[in-house]
């Protein structure tokens, strides 16, 4: 019967104990004269820098090579390698993930991501707990992060159509090490890190991560990224049956944010005034912003983690979580639609202008969560079980107070311009302020969880799960209708019961490879993405809850004395009950498909002793059907085809290679073209897509002794300019990095 793995280390104390007692003896041996055995040598493996068995959570109880799913693991050995510093930078380690911006003015607040076709910007958790907020998230905190590719919602519950991407918190350990890190990069931006675990003694130790910065952003004037962040923690028990970790974590950002340049002059871009149309690009670095935008996030965290050995197969984990995140944020954004930008009647482009607005958010999120997990391992006959089964409860709320830059009923505030190739951030625009408009939401979940893994010999595995939920959703708001000159009250309800589930089934070659075949569906109910409800459309209260059947075929192999993964998987997903209009009544109607179907492969881990890899390539294709819409007053029907952002292929590299103090590293990212328009009939306007790319970044390291290290990090090292995010209507973006450095300086002490 296999044991359930602790965090005990008695196998070292016996090990010590043993080495120990060899001069003893030895000494015994040579006064008795009994003949001495030879001498055994035991040899541990170097720790694996990219590679990763396992992932953090107790619903996984096998280790990846038989898991019967894609799932990417991003150590953060690999992050400091990269000098990556964002969940952003860390995410372009796996391919098939992209970025999205936000419509017309707005701009996406925080992490936003799209994975295998759909948006996963509500799929990110932290030590396996929901994490919401609009914050940029930073890995000063991270162990690993884990992106669990397919649906998820037998793991993670509600709307997780595409997977969701798991944050693994450091913790404290039964070894000391201390570390400072510190940056400066040639955008005049300097950061400071400290990752610090004492022992207190055989059971306690305590553990400190902290991160502060300062500085702006490369290629960008006058936008910033700073902040602080600091992560206490403390263990007790850690030699014991049963441990307690109590840890917080707290970040502080006071950002100036980045509201994008206009795509004029770009390749592709269209207007049908034929100057527009030839006109010049604008300079990257220029700001359309307003001197007073900011973005302040308050982000708040307090855990409490709880493992006990009920037996010797039988294990207990209990996570308690306390969180609460504040972002308030003014925006200058540029308005690049029909009328956003204007010749003035004068043939020079110095006198064109671009239309700007002003966005203002001010959101609360908070959350208390309490997840238990019991893991059990037991034979049935010849049949070896892993058991898991859970409880988990959690109050989620987010409030948003609206901003404007008129009360109701007063008149609509003229728009504002500025100069389209050279802006001025002090010129005098539209104050924002709160019009006593609101939204409210919050969703009350229960759920309970069973997985089984079966073991038929040493061969063949079977995979199970399910998860039922029930959640209760109630929202209210006060808001002002297009047209009105007082604000209305809103009021909705919502709530079911969700079941989602998975099976898979597993062949082994070998004991470290795996064959296998899987399927899983998820559910996505209204109002789950943003806490918003309806009287129709997506987030009605009426709606069906949108179904997400994923099937999947693969296989993985660990080589090399089990340090290098390949693995390789092919997949279809298909999404349900989407909003359509009905092409001859125009009522809406739940009947919109959306499919994706891909194959991926990635190698990850060691080579040699020297050369390390982490490799991946995603292609895939994208597909709605029944998707339209219906032009009220003309009848004209619209088909969406396509879905944004979703690249055929994507790729990622990053190798390195260690030789007498030295490394030196190489890495490439590739992605395809992006589209934007993804209907039949949609006028030119814009950008139609976002151009297919390839970035090469490079890294030099060098160790001046086991304590002291430097690395030199230089990204896009051709300059390429490419676009990382579009907006929907194709009329603003933000660049990627132009080529740049950064200078790291480590000391362990």
């Amino acid at each position: 019967m296999a044991h359930i793995k602790s965090r005990k280390h008695h196998r070292n104390a016996q090990l010590v104990a043993l080495a120990a007692s060899f001069p003893l003896m030895t000494h015994a041996a040579a006064n008795n004269g009994v003949t001495q055995l030879p001498t055994i040598t035991l040899e541990s493996k170097a720790e694996n820098k990219y590679k990763a068995d396992s992932v953090s959570s107790p619903k996984y109880t096998q280790p990846l090579v038989d898991t019967p799913q894609t799932i990417s693991v991003i150590k953060k050995e690999l992050l400091k390698e990269q000098g990556a510093t964002s969940l952003v930078e860390a995410l372009r380690n796996t391919p098939g993930i992209t970025l999205q911006l936000g419509e017309n003015g707005n701009t996406s607040a925080g992490d936003a991501f799209q994975m295998r076709g759909f948006s996963t910007q509500t799929s990110t958790y932290v030590d396996g707990i929901r994490d919401l907020g609009a914050v940029t998230r930073d890995v000063f905190n991270v162990e690993q992060i884990e992106v669990v590719k397919g649906p998820s919602g037998a793991e993670a519950g509600r709307g997780a159509a595409s997977g969701y991407i798991n944050l693994a918190s450091k913790l404290p350990q039964t070894e000391n090490s201390r570390e400072v890190s510190a940056t400066y990069n040639t955008a005049e931006h300097a950061r400071l890190t400290a990752d610090i675990n004492q022992v207190i003694n055989d059971s306690v130790a305590v553990r400190l991560n902290a991160m502060g910065q300062d500085g702006g952003v490369e290629g960008r004037d006058f936008i910033e990224n700073n902040g602080w962040a600091i992560a206490p923690s403390i263990a007790f028990g850690l030699d014991s049956d049963t441990r307690l970790y109590l840890y917080s974590q707290h970040i502080r950002q006071r950002n100036i944010p980045d509201g994008g340049i206009p795509t004029i002059g770009m390749k592709g871009f269209y207007n049908a005034d034929s100057a527009l149309a030839s006109a010049p690009k604008v300079n990257r670095e220029n700001y359309y912003g307003q001197a007073n935008d900011h973005e302040d996030v308050d982000a708040d965290m307090y855990t409490a983690k709880i493992e006990s050995d009920l037996a010797e197969n039988v294990k207990l984990t209990n996570i308690t979580r306390l969180g609460k995140t504040s972002m308030n944020r003014v925006l200058t954004g540029i308005n690049t639609g029909s009328a956003g930008l204007r010749t003035n009647g004068s043939t020079d482009p110095k006198d064109w202008e671009v239309n700007r607005s002003r966005q203002g958010v001010d959101q609360e999120n908070k959350i208390l969560a309490n997840q238990t997990t019991l893991n059990l391992n037991l034979k049935t006959g010849a049949i070896e079980h892993d058991v898991v089964a859970g409880l988990e409860f959690l109050k989620e709320q987010q409030h948003n107070k609206t901003m404007a830059t008129q009360m109701p009923g007063q008149a609509t505030v003229a728009t504002s311009w500025a100069n389209l190739y050279d802006p001025d951030r002090n010129e005098a625009m539209p104050a924002l302020m709160y019009n006593g408009g609101y939204t409210h939401g919050e969703t009350d979940t229960a759920a309970a969880y069973l997985f089984d893994t079966l073991k038929f010999g040493e061969r063949f595995q079977l995979n199970g799960g399910v998860r039922v939920d029930y959640y209760d959703t109630e929202y209210d708001a006060l808001t002002l209708p297009s047209g009105s000159s007082s604000l209305v009250p809103a009021s909705f309800g919502a709530n079911d019961t969700l079941v989602s589930w998975k099976l898979g089934g597993l062949f082994k070659p070998t004991a470290k490879s795996s064959v296998y075949a899987s399927y899983a569906k998820s559910l996505t109910p209204p109002g789950s993405a943003n806490f918003s409800l309806s009287a129709e459309g997506i987030n009605s209260a009426a709606a069906k809850p949108q179904e997400t059947h994923h099937y999947e075929i693969g296989t993985k192999w660990d080589l090399l004395n089990d340090q290098l993964a390949l693995n390789a998987a092919a997949y279809y997903t298909e999404n349900e009950n989407q909003f359509t209009q009905d092409a001859i009544t125009q009522e809406s109607i739940q009947q919109g498909k959306t499919s994706v179907k891909g194959v991926e492969l990635s190698a990850v881990g060691k080579i040699t002793e020297a050369w390390n890899v982490s490799a991946g390539v995603a292609h895939m294709k994208t597909e709605q059907e029944d998707q339209l819409s219906v032009n009220a007053t003309t009848g004209a029907i619209t088909r969406t085809n396509n879905v944004r952002w979703s690249p055929e292929w994507t790729a990622s590299l990053w190798s390195t290679y260690d030789v007498a103090g030295f490394k030196l590293g190489l890495g490439a990212r590739y992605v395809d073209e992006q589209k934007r328009v993804i209907t039949d009939s949609t006028a030119a306007a814009n950008m139609p897509n976002i151009p297919g790319y390839v970035v090469f970044d490079a890294m030099a390291g060098y160790n001046f002794n086991k304590n002291a290290s430097v690395n030199l990090n230089v990204y896009n090292l051709a300059d390429k300019e490419y676009i990382s995010t579009l907006n929907n209507g194709g009329g603003r973006v933000i660049l990627g990095q132009p080529r740049s450095a950064a200078l790291t300086f480590n000391y362990k002490f």
